[in-house]
């Protein structure tokens, strides 16, 4: 048997029993919560849960503005949730120090919201900094998530997406590509489903990254139980009918 030949034999008996394997154990790391959830998945399905089970990275960043010249991340936290939007692991809350020039230069309604929540001096605090809180952020997704499978979501997250980019490109390299803007859902809401509209939650205005992210997941929540409400059925016979758009 040449080494070849013998490479090749060795490699798919690992596949075949990689695949025919008992659901017992991850093929990445996790988190306790997050593990116990997906092997109960694993034995629902009697498959690898991982292929079944979706989650969302929840992020809200705080900054000095929105020029992604000139300013910077003040404050940031992020929540993983399953695809049913249960909270399965709470991520760091991190402050990131900024120099006073860049916070005397904010925009007056930054002055004034971050001021009133107590960021400013909160930033001007911290001994946090920028790369620090990237690694931080990245060890726990890594620990709960693995390599490109969980979409970034939140409110107007794509504003986000553009600072996490340029500021924190490996922690964005994790991710999925794709977001999940419940911004937009509010908006198709608004147009669409204009009683539904009426009672969305609303929101505490405080202006702070972690309750921010709660009230994110809370408004998405109520999306999922007043729109997306139609049963695994009738989604089936509206489209088999054709009639994707009479609802």
């Amino acid at each position: 048997m040449t080494p070849v030949f013998s490479a090749l034999v060795t490699y798919f008996c690992l596949l075949w029993n990689y695949f025919h394997r008992e659901p017992k154990s991850l093929p990445f790391p996790v988190g306790s919560r997050v593990a116990g959830r997906m092997k109960k998945c694993m034995q629902v399905n009697g498959c690898d849960g991982f292929l079944f089970i979706f989650f969302f990275l929840c992020v809200w960043l705080k900054m000095t503005g929105l020029d992604i010249e000139k300013d910077q991340i003040i404050e940031m936290a992020c929540l993983i949730t399953d695809s049913d939007l249960n909270i399965l692991a709470e991520g760091p809350n991190l402050i990131i120090k900024q120099p006073d020039e860049l916070l005397d230069g904010m925009s007056e309604w930054c002055k004034e919201h971050h001021g009133k929540s107590g960021l400013t001096q909160a930033v001007r605090d911290s001994k946090m900094s920028l790369e620090q809180a990237e690694y931080e952020f990245l060890s726990f997704i890594r620990q709960h998530t693995p390599p490109g499978h969980c979409p970034l979501a939140g409110n107007s997250v794509h504003a986000d997406k553009r600072f996490l980019d340029r500021f924190m490109p490996q922690f964005m390299y994790h991710l999925h590509y794709r977001i999940i803007d419940v911004s937009t859902i509010k908006e198709l809401c608004r147009r669409w489903f204009p009683e539904e509209y009426k009672t969305i939650p609303q929101k505490k205005a405080s202006h702070r990254a972690l309750e921010d992210i709660h009230e994110s997941i809370k408004e998405l929540q109520y999306y999922r139980a007043n729109i997306f409400k139609s049963s695994w059925a009738e989604k089936c016979e509206i489209i088999g009918n054709g009639d994707s758009n009479q609802k």
